[in-house]
């Protein structure tokens, strides 16, 4: 299958090899259509960021938007992360604060993803707060994507990524020549905050706003599928481990979880890459059979594998109330597992591998980064590149 951001380069070619910005692997763009391309690639194998409380993937539109507009304006490193900050802080309160009852419908990486994209837009072209709260209003009524969007096999996901990022500059971009938006637009009788969600309170949204730090506390995803099976897998692989039991000797597997988890990942038997990454069911046997469930666990050959299909048909899942409770706060999952020997045991997974209070450790995000990058790039180059990725902040101009 043809990956979501390969044919966006075909769809948009009239915006390539003209511009300042750059696609992935070097390819000269529009602003708008680096945005628009990167954003979407950034979130087409699920590896990217998560804000827990937000129910929200803040790095793939916020960066790709920082990404093409520092390149185009010749911002240097430092200026690029402060965009990105700023484009983190201010999107992932307004996540937070539209809660569960957004997410029942709608996909917040596409809807609370363009004012990220927005924000760190207004924050790379200097705009005053005025000009800048405008861009901020515009791109709430940009704000879409439908969690429906992605409960059947689809390309639409990714792409809402990279709409947001695109958005985000665009309304930004407007904002710095004059266009106005609606400043009531969070909290207006027909605004973001009633329209898409459960009339929030913005004031207390934002008392923390340069105080307390969100972009401190991401998740990063160990595992290249949907978060919300994440603690699923950890909790299997932590039992299977202390059982010492393998795939083919467990007779059944149940879990238990909070009911987002099942919604989004209700993929029965999926046939499908994009439905497996959305199968409680299929991840946790894969990972169990294979020991992770990284890029090769949606390969066509691992899809078919007899193994784990079999072990499939042995696994329950159903909500657990506490745990339901929890949510978003929480992303727990309470593992059983039964050994055809007749051992039985349990495990509680109360948090991810790789949320804040159980974070990956920066060797396990390289290990991570080189894992990506380096079948693309070639292993040199990919470690080349990640000393300079360390080193960002340094760089006096990111249209190298």
């Amino acid at each position: 299958m043809v990956a979501p951001a390969v044919l966006l380069e075909r769809a948009f070619a009239s915006e390539l090899d003209r511009g300042e910005a750059r696609l992935a692997l070097g390819r000269r763009a529009t602003v708008r259509a680096a945005a628009l391309i990167n954003g979407s690639a950034a979130h087409s194998v699920e590896v990217d960021d998560i804000f827990r409380d937000g129910i929200y993937h803040p790095g793939a539109p916020t960066i790709a938007a920082a990404l093409a507009l520092a390149q185009a304006r010749g911002a240097s490193g430092e200026a690029f992360l402060r965009a990105v900050i700023v484009g983190y802080e201010i999107s992932t309160r307004i996540a937070a604060a539209m809660g569960r009852a957004h997410y029942r419908y709608w996909h917040n990486t596409g809807t609370i993803g363009c004012f990220g994209a927005a924000g760190a837009a207004a924050e790379l072209l200097g705009l005053d707060a005025k000009r800048f709260a405008h861009a901020l209003a515009t791109a709430a009524t940009f704000a879409a994507g439908l969690q429906q969007a992605f409960r059947m096999d689809s390309m639409s996901k990714p792409l809402h990524a990279g709409r947001a990022a695109e958005s985000g500059v665009t309304a930004a971009l407007a904002a710095g020549e004059g266009v106005t938006g609606a400043l009531d637009v969070l909290e207006g009788d027909a605004g973001f905050g009633r329209a898409m969600g459960a009339a929030p309170d913005w004031e207390r949204a934002f008392a923390t706003l340069g105080d307390d730090f969100h972009i401190t506390r991401m998740t990063f995803k160990n595992h290249a599928c949907c978060g919300h099976v994440f603690a699923a897998i950890d909790g299997a692989l932590a039992l299977q481990r202390e059982m010492r039991v393998s795939a083919p000797d467990i007779e059944r597997v149940r879990v238990g979880t909070y009911k987002a988890a099942l919604e989004v990942a209700r993929h029965e038997s999926p046939q499908t890459a994009a439905e497996a990454r959305f199968s409680l069911k299929y991840t946790v046997a894969s990972a169990l059979a294979h020991g992770s469930v990284r890029l090769a666990a949606f390969e066509p050959a691992r899809l078919e594998d007899p193994a784990t299909r079999e072990l499939m048909r042995r696994i329950e899942v159903a909500i657990d109330p506490g745990l339901d409770a929890a949510f978003p706060a929480q992303r727990a999952a309470r593992v059983a597992i039964e050994a055809r020997d007749g051992r039985r045991g349990e495990h509680l997974q109360p948090t991810r591998i790789g949320d804040p209070d159980a974070p990956l450790s920066d060797r396990q995000l390289e290990d991570k980064y080189l894992e990506l990058a380096g079948p693309v790039l070639g292993e040199a180059r990919a470690r080349a590149l990640l000393g300079r990725l360390w080193q960002i902040e340094q760089a006096k101009t990111l249209a190298e």
